[in-house]
């Protein structure tokens, strides 16, 4: 068991791993994210899902948005207007007594190499603590992040031909996060649309939450792909935690693309030629996840959901 923070956009699937992290890791804390929805309703949903599940931990509200972009708006046609399918009443406000970076930083500070973030939204918060600290590349123990896409079985974007969502969402703040010394490991798409749940798998878990909020992601995918099923990508995040045996790894340095058609677009070297322009020279080595087990990554988070 791991002391986990999860730093998120908290939309649908994000209730998904935060669910399968509290049931299984030691979450000592939620800080949010401009994503899926504004920092404000993702600070709302993180108290709305505290309070229905009984968790009394920190929720700190963090950037509103990326380093350097202009707000996009959120992703309403699939996680509903309030990012949680729109189906509760929610009655939070979206005031925190600390900011999502200050907690952040106190909170690994006080606790060196024992904490775990668990990055599912952008990379903004994080390439925030990293500018305001250093040494918080050293004093946290793993990054896990659900983010970027690099082509393993066609999968190579969910918002433009090369970009997935979260990267596309703060490029620079990734680009930033990617380069540092911070230890990480990536969930990208490769293997997140790999594990799809059907939506009677979703009411197998006897959750009444997230079958509630997964009813907007359900009718989306339905009505867009001809699939009544969903991709829990946040949630293999915590899979990976648990059992990390279940997917095929490869070690990279990774960089993203800021600019142009290929914007948002994450990207490994593809030869070992030596060459005079090396982008990617002195980077540090990233695990990347590019092959799954779905079959058990399945049955461990199902198993687990009807706990």
């Amino acid at each position: 068991m791991e002391k986990i923070i999860i730093d998120t956009d908290i939309g649908i699937d994000d209730a998904f791993a935060l669910r399968y992290g509290a049931l299984t890791q030691e979450l000592i804390g939620i800080t949010t994210v401009s994503g899926n929805v504004t920092a404000d309703m993702a600070t709302r949903n993180a108290k709305l899902f505290c309070k229905h599940y009984g968790l009394d931990i920190p929720v700190c509200k963090g950037a509103s948005r990326g380093l350097t972009i202009e707000p996009t708006p959120p992703i309403t046609e699939v996680h509903g207007s309030d990012g949680m399918g729109g189906c509760y009443d929610n009655p939070f406000d979206a005031v925190t007594e600390m900011n999502a970076v200050e907690f952040l930083l106190k909170t690994v500070k006080e606790h060196p190499r024992e904490i775990t973030v668990v990055a599912i939204g952008p990379l903004t918060n994080i390439a925030l603590c990293l500018n305001l600290r250093p040494e918080f590349a050293h004093e946290v123990k793993e990054l896990v992040i659900m983010g970027g896409a690099f082509g393993t079985k066609g999968h190579t974007g969910n918002m433009s031909n090369f970009a997935e969502f979260n990267i596309w969402k703060d490029p620079d703040a990734a680009d930033q996060v990617f380069r540092s010394p911070i230890r990480m490991t990536v969930l990208p798409l490769d293997v997140t649309y790999e594990v799809l749940l059907t939506g009677g798998e979703v009411a197998s878990t006897g959750d009444s939450f997230l079958k509630d909020i997964s009813r907007c992601y359900l009718e989306f995918t339905l009505k867009d792909e001809g699939y009544y099923g969903m991709a829990v990508h946040d949630a293999l995040t915590i899979e990976y935690l648990l059992h990390p045996e279940c997917f095929d790894v490869i070690e990279k340095p990774v960089r993203v693309s800021c600019a142009g058609f290929t914007y948002g677009q994450t990207l490994i070297p593809q030869s070992a030629m030596p060459i005079p322009d090396d982008n990617f020279r002195g980077l540090p080595l990233r695990k990347i996840c590019v092959g799954v087990d779905t079959q058990r990554v399945k049955e461990h988070l199902l198993n687990t959901l009807k706990l």
